[in-house]
This record gives C-alpha cells, structure tokens and sequence, in this order.
C-alpha cells in the first residue's frame, strides 16, 4: 500500500477525488497538469508566469503532478514548488554559455539508450517523460520529447553495449523517471543487467519520491531488492518537498533494503541559503536518506535565471561544515560544460604549507599546524601479493 497522505490539503483543489484515487499514481499521471489553461484553473498566475507557459510551450514540456501541485503556495511565486514546477518568462531566452547538451553528453552515446562518459560506469536512458517536468532539467532536450525514441529495441541495444563492454561496472537508469514504468517494464532491464558478470551495482535516478511518492508501492520495492545491489538516486531540493507521503516512500524503500540518496541541484532564490539547504539536510537524515551531493546548476538553454555564482555554494558548504553533522553536509559538484565530468569544490581550509608542516583553519577560523613525517614513501607493499592471492 502506499503510505497514508498527511492532511487533506489536496482537497482544496481536488474535492471530488476520492482518496484511493488521489493515492493511485496512475491516476495522478492521467490528470497531471500540461496546458496553461489548465494550470490557471488551479492557481492564480503571474504575468511572467502566463508568459513563460506561453512561450516555452514550443521548447520543453508542461507537466505537473496534481500531488506536486499541491504542494504549491498559490499565493507566493516565490514558493519553492512552484519555482521548480511553473516555467516564467525568462525561461524563453537563452544566455551566452547557455548549451542545449550542457554536458556533452550526446558525443559519448555509442547508441540511443547509452551514454558512457566514464571509464566504469554507463547511463542508461530508459524513457524520455517524467511525472513532473523541472524547469531546471539538465536533460530538456531529450525530456521534452521526440529527441529519440526509446523503444524496447534501443533498450536492448543498449544492455548488449553493457555486455560487450566488461570495463562498465556501474549502470545509472535515468531518462526520464524510470519509476513511471510498470514493474515489468522495469524488471526487463533489471534482470538482464544483473545477468551480466561485470556489472557490480545499478542505480536508479528518479524524482518519484519527491513529486509521485505513491508511485513507490510495496511491489516496486521488493522487485528492486530483488536486484541488489541497487540504489535509488532522488533529487530533494527543498524541505518543504519533504512530505508526510514523501518520507514514506523513502523509508519504504530503505525499510527493503534498497539505500536511498539525494543529489540536490542549487537554485537561485529557491534553496540558495545555507539555512535551507542544512534544514534539507536534516530532514533527509530524518527519512534515512544521505545528502549526496549539492549540484551546482547546468548551463542548460534557459535556466540562467536559476543559477547561482559558483561561490555561493562554496559559502553554504562553509556556513554547514563544523555546524552540523559530515553526514549533513553533501558534496558540492560542478559537472564541468561540455563533457568535462564532476569536479568538487570546497572551503579553502590551508593557510600555508611551509617545510615539514601545514598550517590550517578550523570552522571557526582558528588556525592548527599538522607536521608532515619524515617518511614520505606511500607504496604498499602487501598490495601484490593480495592481488595475487585473489587472481
């Protein structure tokens, strides 16, 4: 079953749907919210909300779910659910550094279904729509559909890509929301996968729990223990996402055994504080799910109005570290435009390095001095022999 809603607030917008509908993610996906005409029914816009479902209409999809619509403030544009959800006119434009595969990713797709930009792991695209379309998708040219079709023949392309290639030891299932296909669906890539001898894990990338958190029923859960070693990559961006329902289907997930992670994108004027992103953070641990990592916005066409220079990130994580616990604290990540790959930043935390010590601040910029040893060799020794043994 999926986990009881908490209030009745849906009500206000919906009050001839029975709760057993409300709490039937296919229903949710059938009545999703795709058209300007629609959306005024439910919220009163602004102009530069009017506009920008106006003119993004021809660019990237409209698609909220009625739980994630919900979750709206009706009366603030600010709130942070509808900054995600609603596009505004500014997303029409695109700024110079603006890329449309901000990424790189489509130079390293060998086939449709497959992106494979590290040495040991691939991304394997599994649909192109989701529950409900963030306006700051990295991935809008393939999410806003017809970019390819991604058939059961191309999927099968793609795991026979896998098989031929013994270097790919991790596979991420993206699109796309890959959680918006049946069980079966899901367990014809699944089981295929887990067939194959040099691939040790699979992750799923899915936004399911934050926006369609009734998609994550006990029959989904136990296919994807079935799989292990799986893990469920989610995308949290604002504790107020963190719903009764939502930490449901988090703890329902853990509760199988399948660990459950998040990988939260900075957004300007939306979780742009460190205030917010630690109360995220704590409300994640709550659920049983670790704060992976802090995206640093792609450059993807249109989204510059959600940016936020790269220092502010830099400042959250050192507003966070001695503040709270290392598990609150993600990792910020810059996934480099153009096919660069992630790099981390950080707190600058060295002072000096001079001779055989260096000298540190602490997080309340007292400084501390480390002495280097004099033995400087690193080899080790028993590695070969270990090696050996284990041929």
């Amino acid at each position: 079953m999926p986990p009881a809603a908490a209030g009745e607030s849906w009500r206000a917008l919906y009050p001839d749907v029975a709760a057993d509908q409300w709490n039937d993610w296919r229903w949710q996906m059938r009545h999703a919210v795709r058209s300007l005409a629609e959306l005024e029914r439910y919220v009163p816009l602004t102009e530069a909300e009017r506009l920008g479902c106006r003119d993004t209409a021809a660019l990237f999809r409209l698609g909220i779910s009625p739980y994630y619509l919900s979750l709206m403030d009706r009366q603030h544009p600010f709130c942070p659910v509808r900054m995600q959800a609603i596009p505004v006119h500014a997303e029409a434009r695109v700024r110079p550094g603006e890329l449309e595969d901000p990424l790189g990713e489509d130079k390293t797709r060998p086939v449709s279904a497959i992106v494979h930009r590290y040495p040991d792991r691939v991304l394997l695209l599994a649909l192109d729509s989701c529950s409900t379309y963030c306006r700051h998708c990295t991935r809008r040219r393939i999410t806003k559909g017809g970019e390819t079709e991604l058939s059961r023949a191309e999927l099968e392309k793609g795991i026979g890509y896998i098989r031929a290639h013994p270097e790919v030891r991790d596979v991420l299932i993206s699109g796309g929301d890959p959680f918006l296909l049946t069980e079966a669906r899901l367990e014809e890539l699944l089981q295929p996968l887990r067939a194959i001898p040099h691939v040790e894990m699979v992750r799923i990338g899915t936004r399911v729990p934050v926006c369609l958190p009734m998609r994550v029923t006990e029959a989904l859960a136990r296919l994807l223990r079935k799989y292990a070693p799986l893990f469920v990559v989610t995308h949290f961006n604002h504790p107020k996402e963190l719903t009764a329902e939502a930490r449901g289907a988090c703890e329902l997930l853990v509760d199988h055994g399948v660990p459950v992670e998040n990988q939260a994108v900075l957004l300007r004027r939306v979780n742009s504080e460190a205030r917010i992103i630690k109360e995220l953070s704590h409300a994640l641990l709550r659920a049983r799910v670790r704060p992976y990592y802090l995206h640093q916005m792609d450059v993807a066409e249109g989204c510059e109005h959600l940016r936020t220079p790269l220092a502010t990130g830099v400042q959250i994580l050192e507003a966070l570290r001695g503040h709270t616990s290392g598990l609150a604290v993600p990792h910020l990540a810059v996934d480099l435009p153009g096919g660069g790959g992630k790099v981390t930043l950080q707190p600058e935390y060295v002072v000096e390095r001079r001779g055989q010590e260096t000298v540190f601040r602490n997080f309340r910029g007292e400084t501390y001095r480390y002495p280097e040893p004099e033995e400087t060799d690193t080899s080790c020794p028993y590695d070969e022999v270990w090696r050996r043994r284990n041929a």
